[in-house]
């Protein structure tokens, strides 16, 4: 990984330095894979990209960064500001300087500040303009304007902006050609699903055009043999689940059947149900991903088949859940009791990996009081010293001239007395 410490601070345009939006990041290494933390600036403790209290001025994250407790700065996208990101990931060859003719089209379309991101493998492009609806992924291509945060570097690329450019024409094409075009899917988001999308006949979710209105599908759910615990997870009840993350994930594993696999109607349909709460738009992963974007991307992964309205057959379960794991039964039943158990899995491991982290964070703030509570320590007893030292000094002085201390008087009354 080249450097991530910005060396030209300069180079980042002043439309970003000006707000105080800027968190620290350190890399750690997660399930074997670097990973970067938020990490809010003087504090240490983990940022959110949706608390702001755990943001701060730019000057003050670069600051930060001159410690051991960050490896470099990053933006943080919200909706009080313009500014909308572009991330190219895996398009450069940081040995060659070799980019994909698909970067180069969306940078030179784009025509704003871009610079090399922390890996060298990638690009960022910083627009001011207004992301257009629907989903904002695709294989390498990523679209963020709010709740998300971006490592930023300063590598500027040249023959680019030095300024961040209001370029929503440009952006509504790119979003239609690269993200949001199904002939574009990628052989990435295929990997994305997993094992289970692959095994699947239909691994590409969008070739099965569903194109139910949100009210129709509900009904075609409520209406299936599994209708009762659609409409039981639809009004919020999380009776027979262990948490409501493991609810979150059926009813989206559900949506996720209906909609055949539509990112955009899944969070349609999620937030007009009794689930939706605060967490869902909180950043809980290293990525930037919120709460609620890695539960549907997961559940798609999980969902190894979808609804075909040519094909019929939509009243069965498509997951395994509390209301019936199979012991045992038919093949299908045994899979989808395997998907469910490995997801709720997944989702322990994850607290487990989130509890660590947080002891972890606990326990360097310990040892950071420990270190300054003997460092004080240490201080008062060498004043103390010196103290005791300069009283001693002071008294030998009175004594050796005479003065007219308390000391001194007592011994001339002493030896005077002796003398009458």
């Amino acid at each position: 990984m080249s450097d991530p410490i910005v060396n030209e601070p300069e180079a980042i345009p002043e439309t970003l330095r000006e707000r105080d939006q800027w968190v620290c990041w350190r890399e750690e290494n997660r399930d074997g894979k670097p990973t970067k933390i938020p990490v809010t600036p003087g504090a240490g403790g983990f940022a959110s990209a949706t608390a702001s209290e755990t943001w701060a001025s730019f000057e003050a994250a670069l600051d930060y960064t001159e410690t051991e407790h960050a490896d470099g700065i990053g933006f943080v996208f919200t909706n009080d500001d313009p500014i909308v990101g572009v991330d190219l990931d895996d398009c450069r060859d940081p040995e060659t300087d070799d980019v994909d003719d698909a970067a180069l089209d969306i940078i030179k379309r784009l025509d704003s500040y871009t610079e090399v991101s922390p890996s060298g493998t990638g690009y960022h492009v910083l627009i001011t303009g207004t992301l257009p609806d629907g989903r904002n992924r695709r294989g390498s291509v990523e679209l963020y304007d709010t709740a998300r945060f971006f490592t930023v570097t300063g590598d500027h690329v040249e023959r680019t902006p030095t300024r961040v450019a209001r370029r929503q024409d440009a952006l509504t094409a790119i979003h239609r050609e690269y993200v949001q075009d199904i002939e574009r899917d990628t052989a990435s988001e295929s990997e994305q699903r997993g094992d289970a999308a692959a095994r699947s006949p239909m691994t590409g979710v969008a070739d099965v055009d569903v194109d139910l209105e949100d009210e129709d599908l509900l009904e075609k759910a409520r209406n299936a043999s599994n209708g009762e615990k659609f409409e039981r997870l639809w009004n919020g009840n999380t009776v027979g689940y262990d948490s409501q993350s493991e609810a979150d994930m059926a009813l989206c594993c559900l949506l996720a059947f209906w909609t055949g696999g539509d990112r955009t109607q899944m969070e349609q349909l999620f937030r007009q149900s009794g689930l939706m709460r605060e967490k869902w738009d909180e950043v809980h992963y290293a990525d930037g991903s919120t709460y609620g974007e890695k539960t549907i991307e997961r559940a798609i992964a999980t969902t190894s088949e979808f609804y075909d309205p040519d094909a019929g057959g939509d009243t069965e379960d498509p997951h395994g859940t509390p209301d019936r794991v199979a012991t045992g039964g038919t093949p299908d039943e045994v899979d989808r009791s395997r998907a469910y158990l490995a997801e709720k899995n997944r989702l322990l491991s994850e607290r487990v990996d989130e509890l660590e982290a947080t002891l972890e964070q606990k326990t360097e703030r310990i040892e950071a009081l420990e270190t300054e509570i003997e460092r004080l320590t240490d201080e008062l007893a060498t004043r103390d010293q010196e103290t005791t030292q300069s009283h001693k000094e002071d008294s030998s002085t009175a004594i050796e001239t005479g003065d007219d201390s308390e000391p001194a008087s007592m011994l001339r009354r002493f030896f005077g007395g002796r003398s009458e």
